[in-house]
């Protein structure tokens, strides 16, 4: 290939026999969208859940949908908020495939104002949030580098520039992950290792459901495209994000928002 020339298929780039996808978070709406994705475009991918009974019945319709399609999946089951569980759901992971694509999706917020945040509430979203994704990153992204490939994804959110009054916890942790990301980005992308956030807007989940049925409509008219996100919306940037076709592109903050950001 000369330089600047493409040869081939330019579809074939995002391409992903071979490798090996872990989403946190991905049961239901946003993470399972990106992993059936990532399943189709030719990854095998561990669907993490943090390990509730109905947790675990959604994981495994996600296995099975995958399956359905002639790809590979399995679920791994663990509960972020419990110490070291970013260490422990990379080792498990890794015991099955070295893994290659890193997806964090996997959050909580906890709407309230100021003054009634508590240290409980406060360190269960610091441990879900941030911690146990660190140790994720710590185990999984080095030996990314070590093999000369890897693609980490974090699933961001509008609020790190848009906070909203109620979510100071939630948008703080976002907009340290997106720190993480641009610091992260500069250590490993001479190693063939990317990693860059997606910021979704106002998409709509069972997590903002009620929300969204009082203020949805009034939201989508200050949305440039004019109407709420769905999480099939992700689908088409996480896959250029985790594919040889996402090769030069590194430590960006990618916002799929319907242009909410500059609106």
């Amino acid at each position: 290939m000369r330089w600047g020339v493409m040869s081939g298929d330019p579809l074939d780039l995002f391409r992903l026999e071979g490798r090996t996808a872990l989403v946190t978070g991905a049961r239901r709406e946003i993470g399972r969208a990106i992993a059936v994705a990532l399943a189709r475009a030719g990854a095998q991918l561990a669907i993490h859940h943090a390990g509730t009974p109905q947790e675990e019945a959604d994981a495994d319709s996600v296995v099975r949908e995958i399956e359905q399609s002639g790809r590979t999946a399995r679920a791994f089951a663990q509960d972020f908020a419990l110490d070291e569980a970013g260490h422990k759901l990379a080792a498990a992971v890794s015991a099955w495939s070295p893994v290659d694509i890193l997806v964090l999706n996997a959050s909580i917020e906890m709407p309230e104002p100021l003054e009634a945040i508590d240290r409980v509430r406060f360190d269960r979203q610091i441990a879900v949030n941030l911690r146990s994704p660190m140790e994720l990153l710590q185990d999984l992204v080095p030996p990314m580098g070590a093999r000369g490939w890897g693609r980490v994804v974090t699933i961001g959110s509008v609020q790190q520039v848009r906070p909203h009054p109620k979510m100071m916890i939630y948008a703080g942790t976002k907009a340290a992950q997106l720190n993480w990301a641009w610091n992260l980005a500069r250590q490993f992308g001479g190693q063939g290792v990317t990693v860059n956030n997606l910021a979704p807007g106002a998409i709509l989940t069972a997590r903002n459901r009620d929300q969204m049925a009082v203020e949805g409509e009034a939201l989508a008219q200050r949305i440039p495209s004019g109407r709420l996100g769905r999480p099939d919306d992700l689908v088409g940037a996480a896959l250029l994000l985790c594919s040889e076709a996402g090769a030069y592109i590194n430590g960006v903050n990618l916002y799929v928002d319907g242009g909410r950001a500059i609106a």
